[in-house]
C-alpha cells in the first residue's frame, strides 16, 4: 500500500506525535466477550496524578466504524483531585453527556466498587452501592436499539492533557491502577442473576481477557502488554516510562476483597429485559479492527477471539477462536490518531512499528482521520 505525500507541516506534526507516543507506556485490560443487559461491577483503586485518566467502561465493539452508532458507558477518574466523571456516549455522530459526580470518597487512595446497571428502561451508575446517576428511557433506548449484541468490559490508564484530564508530567511516573475483582450479572424478568466473577487469583492473564497494544487517546502513550500484570489477587495496570514497563513491589491490598456491597433500594430493576448471556465478539476483517474512544478520541474496538466464562488462568498468545483463549489484540491496520476530548478507549490491532515504518503508518492514520472528520462535518445537520 502506498501512502500519500504529506505537507512538511503535517510531517513535522507526525514526528512530534510519534515521539510523544513513544515516551510513555500505558495499559488496557478488557473482556473479549460482549454482554447484554445486566450489572457490570468492578472493585477498583484508580490511579492518582494530574493529567492521568484511569477508567472502568463498557464499549460496543465497532462503534468507531463509519456509519455506525456509537455506544459506550464510562467511569473515569480525572485530575489531580481524583474527581469522578460518568458518561453515556452514544449517537451518530457520538455525543458527549458527561458529568462530574460529587463524591467525597478517596477514589485514588482506596478501593471502591463501581457498577453499571444496564436495563431496557434505564442505565444507572453506582459507587459502593449508592446510585450517583440514572439515565432514563431516552438513553436506555439508544443502547437497547443500537447495542443489542452487547458491550465489552474495559479498564485502562493513560496520559491526558490540559483539554482533558489535567496537566500531565512524566516525572510522576510510574503510577498504577488496581483492580480487585470484576463480576457480571445478567438481567431477565426484572431480576439480576450473577453469571461470573473474576478474582484475578492467578499470576497471568486470565481466560476470557485480553490486553491492549495500541496508541492511547491523545496519542501521548502506547498501551504495552507488559504494563498489565496479575499479582496478589489483583490486576495491576501501570503507566510508566516507555523503557521502564512493569510493576515492582507489593500492590496495596483491598481490605474488602470478596465482599461486594449490595446496591441500595434506589437501584431497583426496571421492567422486563433480555437475558445477559454473553455474545462472542467477532474479529473484524484485516484492516478494519482499529479503534475507538468515547467523545473525542478516535474510535476503536474489536474483540480478540472468544471465550466462555471468565475464570482465573494463565493463558496468553495469539487468539485462536477457541473458547477460553485470551490474547493481545490481533494484528491489522494501525490506529488512527486521536483528537481532543474525553477518551477512554482506543482499540487498534497492531503493536507500534519502529522508525520510518511507524511514521508512515501514523501519517496514513492522520490522513484517514482528516478524511473522516470532513465526512462527519459534511453530514452534520445545520
Amino acid at each position: 500500500m502506498k501512502y500519500p505525500r504529506l505537507p512538511l507541516s503535517v510531517a513535522a506534526l507526525l514526528l512530534t506525535m510519534a515521539a510523544e507516543a513513544g515516551a510513555v507506556a500505558s495499559a488496557e485490560l478488557y473482556q473479549n466477550q460482549a454482554y447484554t443487559y445486566g450489572r457490570f461491577e468492578a472493585r477498583v483503586r484508580f490511579a492518582a496524578g494530574d493529567g492521568v485518566i484511569s477508567s472502568f467502561f463498557l464499549w460496543k465493539p465497532g462503534s468507531e466504524m463509519p456509519g455506525t452508532f456509537w455506544n459506550e458507558l464510562d467511569f473515569e477518574k480525572l485530575g489531580a483531585d481524583c474527581r469522578l466523571q460518568t458518561n453515556p456516549l452514544y449517537g451518530l455522530p457520538v455525543g458527549d453527556h458527561s458529568e462530574i459526580e460529587p463524591i467525597e470518597a478517596d477514589l485514588c487512595g482506596e478501593y471502591h466498587t463501581y457498577m453499571f446497571e444496564w436495563t431496557p428502561s434505564y442505565i444507572a451508575y453506582l459507587v459502593d452501592g449508592v446510585e450517583v446517576r440514572r439515565d432514563g428511557e431516552e438513553v436506555a433506548v439508544a443502547f437497547a436499539e443500537n447495542a443489542a449484541a452487547g458491550m465489552q468490559i474495559h479498564f485502562n490508564i493513560w496520559p491526558g492533557d490540559a483539554t482533558f484530564g489535567g496537566n500531565f508530567d512524566p516525572a510522576i511516573l510510574p503510577i498504577q491502577q488496581y483492580i480487585s475483582w470484576v463480576q457480571y450479572s445478567s438481567f431477565a424478568g426484572g431480576a439480576f442473576t450473577l453469571e461470573w466473577r473474576e478474582e484475578f487469583d492467578g499470576p497471568a492473564l486470565p481466560s476470557g481477557w485480553a490486553v491492549g497494544n495500541w496508541a492511547s487517546p491523545k496519542n501521548l502513550s502506547t498501551h504495552q502488554p507488559a504494563n498489565a500484570e496479575f499479582m496478589a489477587g489483583l490486576s495491576v495496570l501501570s503507566l510508566t516510562a516507555d523503557d521502564a514497563t512493569g510493576f515492582a513491589g507489593a500492590p496495596p491490598p483491598d481490605p474488602a476483597a470478596g465482599t461486594p456491597p449490595e446496591p441500595d433500594a434506589s437501584a431497583g430493576a426496571g421492567a422486563g429485559g433480555a437475558s445477559g448471556a454473553g455474545i462472542d465478539g467477532e474479529v473484524p476483517p484485516l484492516g478494519e479492527n482499529y479503534g475507538g474512544a468515547d467523545s473525542g478520541g478516535d474510535p476503536g474496538g474489536s474483540s480478540a477471539g472468544n471465550s466462555g466464562s471468565s475464570t482465573a488462568g494463565a493463558q496468553s498468545g495469539a487468539p485462536t477462536g477457541a473458547a477460553g483463549t485470551s490474547a493481545v489484540a490481533p494484528t491489522g491496520s494501525p490506529p488512527p490518531a486521536s483528537s481532543d476530548g474525553s477518551c477512554s478507549h482506543v482499540v487498534s490491532s497492531t503493536a507500534r512499528p519502529k522508525g520510518t515504518a511507524w511514521l508512515a503508518l501514523v501519517g496514513a492514520a492522520l490522513v484517514a482521520r482528516l478524511r473522516r472528520r470532513r465526512r462527519l462535518e459534511t453530514a452534520r445537520p445545520g
